[in-house]
């Protein structure tokens, strides 16, 4: 059911045009992953990457990102991966709020209706700020618990752009424990929620595999 309902949302999606983000974008970008996972993650939106091969988190950000969940035991084809906003800015600038706050209640908010999730984490601050409050901040909130406005359980951690960012090897190094400590809370979170749930494929998710340049 959950399946058969995201894909009517993603045919839907296709035909987007209700904002100007659309005519700087080859097309959507929707989500990926298993629709039985109890675990969902929120990026803020897709970059060039993304755009040419219209999976989120498939560029150099979402590869940082494989290494982590296969470091806290999970796998892409086993969790969901989506954005907040889902045609790429122009110049892969941040999305503003306003723009945020349009599209998520749009696509986002419905997939999470379909997907129930147990857990969602927010990767950085553009998606703290829809799925929390925009006073809250990445620096001062990641790690912490919080509930989303649908009523999902919460956690944020660093946007793996954000980590790729980083010059000092310290400053780096510390960052990646944290995102670590966050990944493996949510996990566990999500464990105790659906005990049999299986978070982790025997391999890692190849996804140029499953997706083609558009």
């Amino acid at each position: 059911m959950k399946e058969e309902a995201l894909k009517e949302l993603e045919t839907q999606l296709k035909k987007c045009r209700e904002c100007k983000l659309c005519e700087f974008a080859k097309g959507t970008v929707g989500w990926f992953g298993c629709a039985d996972t109890p675990i969902v993650f929120v990026g803020e939106g897709p970059g060039g990457v993304e755009d040419d091969y219209g999976c989120p988190l498939i560029g150099p950000s979402g590869q940082l990102l494989d290494k982590a969940l296969w470091a806290t035991k999970m796998t892409r084809d086993r969790v969901i991966t989506t954005n907040v906003v889902k045609c790429r800015p122009k110049g892969n600038r941040t999305p503003n709020i306003a723009e945020a706050d349009f599209c998520a209640q749009r696509w986002l908010d419905k997939e999470l209706e379909i997907l129930q999730p147990k857990v969602v984490v927010a990767l950085g601050s553009v998606a703290l700020h829809y799925l929390g409050n925009p006073d809250m901040r990445i620096t001062r909130d990641r790690g912490k618990w919080f509930k989303t406005k649908q009523g999902f359980d919460c956690i944020a951690t660093y946007h793996p752009a954000y980590l790729l960012r980083l010059a000092d090897p310290h400053v780096l190094n510390h960052a990646k424990w944290e995102v670590f400590y966050d990944l493996e809370a949510a996990r566990k979170k999500a464990e105790e929620a659906v005990p049999d749930y299986k978070f982790m494929s025997e391999e890692k998710t190849n996804l140029f595999k499953l997706f083609t340049k558009r």
